[in-house]
């Protein structure tokens, strides 16, 4: 049962590298079970801080939700509100969920509060939650954001083999009764379209999944990296999400799988899963700022 948490927070909260003080203005936040959640996210806040790099931070928070079960949809109701929910998650809530953990933890803070101000400001644009449009749905849109901000850093670029693609974002109003948000408020909706404006046309790099299988472009992984995987319909960029996980130097994906109903490593190696989905073109590669 969701509750509803009191307005927080009382307490300043300090960026890493600035020499400036950032307070959060009041919010409601939803906790799937308070106290037992915020309890083990201060745990896992602990724990993470004996770990030295961004990249093995994020890899330490992804393994620690193994198994969690998969469900859809937790960050949907009446009201949009700062949703924590670490015992249920679907594949963009539990990258986002670990990004926030590895983010604070990385920032040397060991605290529920500082995890939720992160959570915030990964999962809404310009890091302020105002309304459902203002969380970042389409992958591009998250990744702009984030990256503008300073959050995260697209490494997609960097790979030996990557090409470039375009695409236009229209998928959440062409399909407007598939979500009760946009289907049932005219206000939502038109504030979706003006964020899909923003991606006309908008080209992004990619790496396709013929080339995953080179050495070069396996070498190029780093556990701990965020994969986002690029599906071949025509208004949508990205289908999924997930984190890297080198075994052997071989990478495999880490993620909430729908089909499997749980967090987990895939059976295969990276290459092999992405070959086996013949819907998805490639991936985009995300790191945790340093």
């Amino acid at each position: 049962m969701y509750s509803i948490f009191r307005p927080i927070f009382s307490t300043a909260i300090f960026l890493i590298g600035t020499t400036g003080i950032f307070c959060s203005a009041q919010q409601k936040v939803r906790f799937h079970n308070e106290s037992e959640d915020t309890t083990r996210i201060n745990e896992l806040l602990i724990k993470c801080q004996k770990v030295k790099t961004p990249g093995e931070k994020v890899k330490a928070m992804a393994l620690s939700f193994e198994g969690t079960p998969y469900v859809a949809h937790t960050l949907e109701g009446d009201t949009e509100l700062v949703t924590v929910n670490i015992d249920e998650l679907d594949c963009t809530t539990f990258v986002e969920t670990v990004l926030a953990l590895a983010y604070t933890a990385e920032e040397g803070r060991t605290s529920w509060r500082d995890f939720v101000y992160n959570l915030e400001r990964i999962r809404y644009r310009n890091g302020e939650l105002n309304g459902y449009p203002s969380r970042l749905h389409y992958i591009s849109d998250w990744i702009v954001d984030n990256s503008h901000r300073g959050n995260l850093q697209e490494v997609t670029n960097r790979f030996p083999f990557y090409h470039n693609i375009t695409k236009t974002l229209s998928f959440m109003t062409e399909n407007r009764d598939k979500y009760q948000s946009l289907k049932s408020d005219s206000l939502n909706y038109e504030r979706m379209k003006n964020v899909e404006l923003g991606y006309y046309s908008h080209q992004f790099p990619y790496i396709k999944t013929v080339d995953l299988r080179k050495k070069e472009t396996k070498d190029a992984f780093q556990s701990g990296d965020v994969v986002a995987l690029v599906t071949s319909m025509k208004n949508l960029d990205v289908t999924h999400l997930g984190i890297i996980i080198k075994k052997d130097g071989e990478p495999y994906l880490l993620h909430a799988s729908s089909s499997h109903g749980k967090v987990e490593v895939t059976s295969v190696p990276f290459d092999e899963f992405m070959k086996n989905n013949r819907s998805l073109l490639g991936v985009r590669v995300i790191r945790l700022k340093q």
